[in-house]
């Protein structure tokens, strides 16, 4: 995979502003390591290699078992491994990611909003609609992941 273009130092202007809106989630409710998880779900749907490694890195980094981050891809079959919320934030993440498919059902609103308030929930889809762009930059410009730069 080669690099297209480097979007950060091409529109910096941008980037900060994506920026901004990391920089109020990490100041927000809900914890990074949730936030973290459903960055790496999206991620995943997409096929952003960029954003799963580094979002892979981050989880493990806060001390996620490997056990647990392997299974985020199929989270739904795992069990108890991830809580109640984190399902739930998982399934926001795939169903909000996959808007034009699901056109986002109100079941699939209902269980969210059983376990996030609403500040909470709106900080969710925030994240989710963060990551969804992230990813769109990846994937369109080829971003390395750091795996590959090191290989």
């Amino acid at each position: 995979m080669t690099k297209r273009i480097d979007y950060t130092k091409a529109s910096p202007d941008g980037y900060k502003a994506f920026g901004a809106v990391y920089a109020t989630l990490l100041k927000g409710s809900l914890p990074k390591e949730l936030i973290d998880l459903a960055y790496l779900r999206v991620s995943q749907i997409n096929g952003c290699a960029f954003c799963i490694d580094m979002h892979s890195r981050d989880l493990l980094k806060s001390g996620l078992n490997v056990e647990k981050l392997v299974l985020v891809a199929v989270w739904h079959d795992a069990g108890n491994v991830f809580t109640p919320r984190e399902r739930a934030a998982l399934a926001w993440a795939e169903t909000v990611t996959r808007v034009s498919e699901t056109g986002v059902p109100d079941v699939a609103y209902e269980a969210a909003a059983a376990e996030f308030n609403d500040a909470e929930l709106a900080d969710l889809t925030y994240a989710i609609g963060l990551m969804n762009a992230f990813n769109r930059f990846g994937v369109s410009f080829r971003s390395t992941p750091a795996a590959a730069a090191k290989a």
